[in-house]
């Protein structure tokens, strides 16, 4: 029998740009990604964050650079592929994750935190995906083949939760987004994929599933319990990797089953 070789998630001689990487998934990933060989461009507002980041993906082994963005400002987002190309070169592999939610229900929520939300869930996905496709576009991406893109939406998308109408909305908007663009940049080299999490324990949820409502929460779902952020690294590295060159305009729900 002949041995074959099991699939490579090395990301060496790849660079990536991380949203929303002063916490949670953003930071996790971000380390993760240099672990598998990436250079990698961490973003976020968060400043003093990202140089802890930075410290400690540096200490690991690993290459990375800290940017100060606010995605939803488009002369800050142009600046930060600036400074990542002079630091590592074209940006190959883009992960826009930053988001944010509310706690307000839909009647209590001004207009300016639902104008917030949107600016960052969902113009500042656009702006951050699509200054990245420019310049894949212009370095030659449609010979190379080796633009990936990864939107984190969220099953918010897909299945009714109280209390989440500006966030679900722009979930399903950036979700849809995604599709187009892998339409439109299919025969440019860059493939676009979404991932839509399940509830995880972080920072955005705070202390939910400490309380009363949260423990309730985690009683509706199929299994009743709450999965590790690692559940989402094997979809992530897959997505940004060459093994999936074939594969855009997906989604792929990870969720332990929450929205069933």
């Amino acid at each position: 029998m002949t041995a074959t070789a099991l699939p490579s998630f090395d990301l060496t001689g790849r660079t990536a740009l991380v949203t929303g990487a002063s916490s949670g998934f953003g930071a996790h990933w971000s380390k993760l990604l240099a672990a598998a060989g990436a250079r990698v461009v961490i973003t976020a507002r968060r400043t003093e964050r990202l140089e802890a980041l930075k410290a400690e993906i540096v200490a690991a082994g690993g290459s990375a650079h800290a940017v100060a963005l606010d995605v939803a400002d488009e002369a800050a987002v142009v600046a930060a592929y600036d400074e990542a190309e002079r630091h590592f070169g074209t940006v190959d592999t883009i992960i826009a994750n930053a988001g944010t939610a509310s706690d307000n229900s839909s009647s209590d929520m001004p207009a300016d935190e639902f104008d917030a939300i949107i600016g960052t869930n969902l113009r500042g996905v656009f702006l951050t995906v699509r200054e990245g496709a420019r310049r894949l576009i212009a370095a030659g991406s449609a010979e190379t083949g080796r633009g990936r893109v990864v939107i984190v939406s969220s099953i918010t998308a897909k299945k009714i939760y109280p209390g989440t109408a500006a966030y679900s909305s722009s979930k399903a908007a950036v979700a849809h987004m995604a599709r187009v663009f892998a339409r439109e940049w299919a025969r440019k080299g860059i493939n676009v994929n979404t991932i839509l999490p399940g509830y995880f324990e972080t920072e955005m949820t705070g202390d939910l599933f400490t309380t009363p409502a949260g423990e309730h929460l985690v009683k509706s779902f199929p299994r009743r319990r709450l999965g590790p952020k690692t559940d989402m690294d094997v979809p992530l590295l897959f997505f940004a990797s060459d093994l999936s060159q074939h594969v855009t305009g997906s989604e792929l729900v990870i969720d332990d089953g929450q929205s069933l």
